[in-house]
């Protein structure tokens, strides 16, 4: 947001060289020539036109000069906030791109805040950290698709602020919705897939379990990350990595969603069982479950390198650990069981 606030005060300061009676300047002269009339210019010539009223082809002319110097610096400005990646929560008030899922309104605004997060990794690191008692003193708690607390309280916590769920994990929690919808109704649950399975024509039968649900439990509150949110992410993760993500033929992980979600809403994030893009690469590295709550699956470096190599269909877990050690260092965001050298 620092580059934002450069690029607004240099607008602003071509608008007070534009308005301020002056005499010509180098950048008087070299934006005429940009558009063909530095023979019509001369030293003073502003000063004197003013004090005699200056011909309106003039006047037509010096905006042009000065729209030619700032649409530049606009397009950079977008670049720099796609680039930079999201918004710290202190910059926001609500976050745009989630829709609240109810049967008679959709709100564009999911309103939350908080001071600390702790985001909590479905990994199977988790086991036997104890951190349970840890997470549940931080102001809110973030957990993914359907990972449980039930059974797991003394290492992943007992609470949940936020549960942000893949398409593909939303079957899961219709199948125990009592335990999801009903006991865990003080959850904000945001949901993420592509518009095939989302839209809300009737035909996104995702959208439509979704609505069924929001009909059947009215007091939880149900989000769905718009469209534009989701093609916003690709930009992100295309600007980080300079890969269409599309184009490899690589999902965006439930993880990616939300460590962006994380931080738009926290003024500060521990991250709780994630490992870093270099640690499967280590001799040393501790094999666990890709899940937690699943022990029988298979190890979790063994699918993130299934995934990082795959053709089609398949998540960049790998690639995208790398990025988030890049946002650790533009924002406030600490990484524990296992802790990251950045």
């Amino acid at each position: 947001m620092l580059e934002f606030d450069r690029a607004g005060k240099a607008i602003k300061n071509l608008l007070i060289w534009n308005l301020c009676d002056h005499e010509s300047t180098v950048a008087d002269w070299a934006c005429l020539s940009r558009v063909g009339v530095k023979n019509e210019c001369r030293p003073g010539h502003w000063k004197q036109g003013f004090a005699e009223g200056l011909d309106m082809n003039v006047l037509m002319l010096r905006w042009l000069c000065l729209l030619t110097l700032s649409l530049p610096l606009l397009f950079w400005v977008g670049h720099v906030m796609i680039r930079d990646g999201p918004s710290p929560a202190a910059a926001r008030k609500g976050l745009e791109g989630y829709k609240r899922i109810k049967p008679d309104r959709m709100d564009q605004i999911l309103d939350i805040n908080c001071s600390q997060c702790a985001l909590v990794s479905s990994s199977g690191q988790m086991l036997g950290v104890g951190a349970g008692e840890e997470i549940d003193k931080i102001g809110c708690v973030i957990r993914m698709n359907n990972a449980p607390t039930k059974g797991f309280e003394n290492d992943v916590g007992r609470r949940t602020t936020v549960r942000v769920v893949s398409h593909t994990s939303v079957p899961l929690l219709v199948k125990n919705e009592q335990y999801y919808f009903q006991q865990s109704a003080e959850t904000t649950y945001v949901f993420w897939g592509p518009e095939r399975n989302m839209r809300q024509d009737g035909k996104g039968h995702i959208f439509n379990a979704l609505l069924k649900m929001a009909k059947k439990y009215p007091n939880v509150r149900m989000y769905a990350v718009t469209k534009d949110k989701i093609e916003y992410c690709d930009g992100v993760f295309q600007n980080e990595t300079g890969k269409n993500r599309m184009k490899t033929g690589a999902f965006l992980s439930t993880g990616f969603f939300t460590m962006i979600l994380a931080i738009e809403m926290c003024d500060s994030i521990h991250v709780y069982g994630m490992i870093d893009d270099g640690y499967c690469s280590r001799a040393n590295h501790s094999v666990v479950p890709y899940h937690y709550y699943e022990q029988n699956r298979i190890n979790e470096c063994k699918m993130y390198k299934v995934h990082e190599h795959t053709q089609r269909g398949g998540h960049r877990f790998i690639t995208e650990k790398a990025i988030y050690a890049k946002w650790a260092a533009r924002h406030r965001i600490e990484f524990k069981h296992p802790s990251w050298s950045l």
